[in-house]
């Protein structure tokens, strides 16, 4: 143990400084932490790549600011969980409770809206449409963003930042997809955490498509598909250019999202915590989403409704869920998965054209 006579921690801000790049920056330290999160993870036996990307910086040198996400990407991962969470029962107090107590007709959310985005990009608050199986979609404004991150908070694959227009007005379904929707089309359900309101998981790509074929033919047109990732990081967004659709503070992220620190290991309903401020439910957290394109580089200029690689050897899921830690949950985080892989942890989330 460090006796009292050694420099105190708040005597010399330059001591802090080098101790906290020694503790997190070097590379021996880098690998023995990416040792120890693979042993946690073979422990554990999760199905998931546990987060080690914010942890293990390919440079020889990261920022503080870098060095502090990571310590709470490891406290988000492995220590969170072990203490009560507090502000879980004022937030959702029907997780104490075994019984499913939401009625049927209930999709909305239980907490206030959020704080007004631009108004230059507001759709309405409330859901335009609701289909024939009960998907409560929301308008989504034609607009321009900038997609990715830069340096700061993002990694290699979320760069370059770039220029995106969205020509088009579309619809995207207010939720993910729930058990009971997937159900009503495709009559079995292959979720791992079963609850007619919680998130549809566990279908891979090829499947889904398949969901959305039949849901075509059902209502008579091509008017669904999946979201291509540039529409799903804009509708995620909501007008926002921060790491998180309400702004840099991980904390935060509690009230809008189920993730490992908040998530009692597994899904929850639908509709639970705060929207972003487009109204969309469920946008970070709770199960990553599957979206259309291809995973692959991004472009290095301005682009205008952009669909992703031609080819490749997975497609992109994004989010974040239940059950990763803060840096996944952000807006411009992306990831590459088979297109064949079914995983407790993967849901979508529906589109729909303006016609």
């Amino acid at each position: 143990m460090l006796r009292q006579s050694l420099v105190p921690w708040s005597s010399s801000e330059a001591f802090d400084l080098r101790l906290l790049h020694f503790l997190t920056a070097s590379t021996l330290k880098r690998e023995r932490l990416t040792e120890i999160l693979e042993r946690i993870e073979r422990q554990d036996g999760t199905e998931e790549v546990l987060d080690v990307e914010l942890a293990t910086s390919g440079s020889t040198a990261i920022s503080v600011q870098e060095a502090l996400n990571n310590i709470e990407l490891l406290i988000d991962l492995r220590l969170t969980p072990l203490v009560p969470d507090p502000l879980l029962s004022e937030v959702a107090p029907e997780l104490h409770s075994t019984s499913e107590t939401r009625d049927s007709s209930i999709t909305g959310p239980a907490t206030a809206a959020p704080s007004e985005p631009d108004p230059g990009l507001s759709p309405t608050s409330e859901p335009l449409l609701i289909n024939s199986i009960g998907i409560e979609f929301v308008l989504i404004p034609a607009g321009t963003y900038c997609m990715g991150m830069g340096s700061e908070w993002g990694a290699t694959d979320e760069r370059p930042a770039h220029q995106v227009t969205i020509s088009q007005p579309f619809y995207l379904g207010e939720f993910p997809v729930t058990q009971t929707q997937w159900v009503a089309i495709m009559q079995t359900n292959p979720s791992r955490y079963q609850g007619e309101h919680h998130p549809v998981e566990h279908a891979p790509w090829e499947e889904i498509q398949q969901f959305i074929r039949r849901l075509n033919a059902k209502e008579g047109g091509r008017l669904y598909r999946l979201p291509t990732e540039a529409e799903w990081e804009y509708a995620a967004r909501a007008g926002s250019t921060t790491a998180y659709c309400f702004g840099n503070n991980a904390k935060q992220l509690r009230e809008y999202a189920w993730y490992k620190a908040n998530s009692h290991g597994t899904t929850h309903p639908v509709g639970q915590l705060k929207p972003n401020a487009w109204g969309l439910y469920d946008i970070q957290g709770n199960v990553w989403e599957w979206v259309q394109d291809w995973y692959g580089a991004y472009p290095t200029g301005a682009v205008r409704d952009p669909r992703g690689t031609s080819s490749g050897s997975s497609r992109v899921r994004r989010g974040g869920s239940w059950s990763t830690g803060t840096g996944s949950c952000r807006v411009s985080k992306r990831d590459g998965i088979a297109s064949s892989s079914h995983l407790g942890s993967l849901g979508f989330r529906l589109l729909r054209i303006v016609s």
